[in-house]
């Protein structure tokens, strides 16, 4: 019988794989598009009528642009649309959530620590939250703020420091930044599928039945885009944070991810004022780099996990592995090969935080992390990187005949 966690792995790497892709075809287009539009020579009486144009060249090719403030006096056959990159990113990345977090909730999801939540009840939060902070940020939108963009931006900025708070009271440190990025992009993705596109498709049906679109639309669609264009790199950095315990794992986790986002908006603000030929603010470098070293000096504060925790309980899945025969002599292995690095306080020289938050100094921990260390020490040799602590086949055999016999039903 094929091994379903192998599977199961590669799934997940197709997923990740399809996200990373629509997503760089998504944010591509945005910044190319945000860039084209500030960059545009409104000066020019053009005879077209457009609202501005701009000369670039790439690929060898020369490219003449306009764009048409709200539209041209008739609709082109061969209109391009630019939405199914923002959904497939947006369908990938739940799908990913699905798999890495919703069915590997004991593991990544839910820590009793922080609070002790049902599987089922931590994903109804996950989900619910998404929602919630669509509708929250939209009713803020079609309010009066609508007509004050600076107050509007300074509310999101709120609420998005609320929820970070919010996510780190319910959810591990690692789902607690993910679910940010989420968050946010939830609401990015909606602006398109909800917005923008709708928007659009409006003043596309007044030019095809002859009536004079009205500028509106193209200027609601604009105040949405340019909140995507400031969350983008945000939502960036928490979608790779899972890879870095620093980030994740400190006690002001929730801090860095709020400031996060201000480095998100210095960051823009300088190719945004680039582009639109406004000068260079290099304010916006010194910044950036001050706010990413008050986020390293915070990433040093104690994680949340400190060597004399008590020990957290394991589910009826992962008891099995604790309950294997041959369970004491895996473990001796796994503390022997792979604790130097993954403990609470780590021996090997260089290494200050156990990799990913991955623990590996005590039984407990090795009946958890189970799946992952059959995969990475067993089936594959990932880990020890380079084999620097020196694991012999013979007892990567012995991992994989252990986790084999449990899932087997041979345990």
């Amino acid at each position: 019988m094929y091994d379903f966690i192998v599977l199961g792995d590669w799934l997940e790497f197709a997923v990740r794989w399809l996200h990373v892709i629509t997503a760089i075809a998504w944010i591509g287009s945005s910044f190319y598009f945000v860039a084209l539009d500030l960059g545009l020579h409104r000066d020019r009486n053009l005879a077209s009528g457009a609202d501005g144009e701009e000369w670039q060249v790439h690929g060898g090719g020369f490219y003449h642009i306009q764009k048409y403030l709200v539209a041209p006096e008739r609709m082109p056959d061969d209109l391009v649309w630019f939405k199914w990159e923002s959904y497939a990113t947006w369908l990938s990345g739940f799908a990913l959530l699905a798999l890495v977090y919703y069915l590997g909730a004991d593991l990544y999801l839910v820590d009793p620590s922080v609070a002790d939540l049902k599987v089922w009840q931590a994903i109804l939060i996950s989900v619910g939250s998404l929602a919630l902070g669509w509708v929250l940020y939209d009713t803020l939108c079609k309010s009066k703020l609508g007509d004050n963009p600076t107050t509007l931006m300074v509310l999101l900025y709120l609420i998005l420091v609320a929820m970070a708070w919010g996510y780190t009271q319910v959810f591990t440190g690692r789902a607690a930044l993910l679910h940010l990025g989420a968050f946010t992009a939830t609401i990015m993705s909606a602006n398109v599928f909800m917005v923008i596109i709708p928007n659009q498709k409006i003043v596309v049906a007044d030019l095809v039945a002859g009536r004079i679109p009205d500028p509106k639309f193209g200027k609601i669609a604009k105040l949405r885009s340019t909140h995507n264009n400031y969350l983008t790199l945000p939502v960036i950095f928490m979608m790779l944070s899972n890879h870095y315990p620093l980030a994740f794992a400190s006690r002001y986790n929730w801090v860095i991810a709020s400031l996060v986002f201000l480095m998100g908006v210095t960051i823009r603000h300088w190719f945004n004022t680039r582009h639109a030929r406004k000068g260079s603010p290099t304010w916006t470098w010194l910044a950036t780099v001050l706010i990413f070293i008050v986020i390293a000096w915070l990433s040093t504060a104690p994680l949340f996990r400190a060597e004399s925790e008590a020990a957290l309980p394991l589910s009826p899945a992962q008891q099995k592995f604790a309950d294997a025969a041959d369970f004491a002599e895996v473990s001796d292995i796994v503390m022997g090969r792979c604790s130097m690095c993954h403990a609470a306080e780590p021996g090997y020289e260089g290494i200050h935080y156990a990799p990913k938050g991955v623990m590996l100094d005590r039984p407990d921990e090795i009946a958890r992390w189970a799946p992952k260390i059959y995969l990475q020490a067993g089936v594959s040799h990932a880990m020890p990187p380079a084999n620097v602590s020196f694991i012999e086949p013979e007892e990567r055999a012995k991992i994989v005949a252990w986790y084999r016999r449990v899932t087997q039903g041979d345990g």
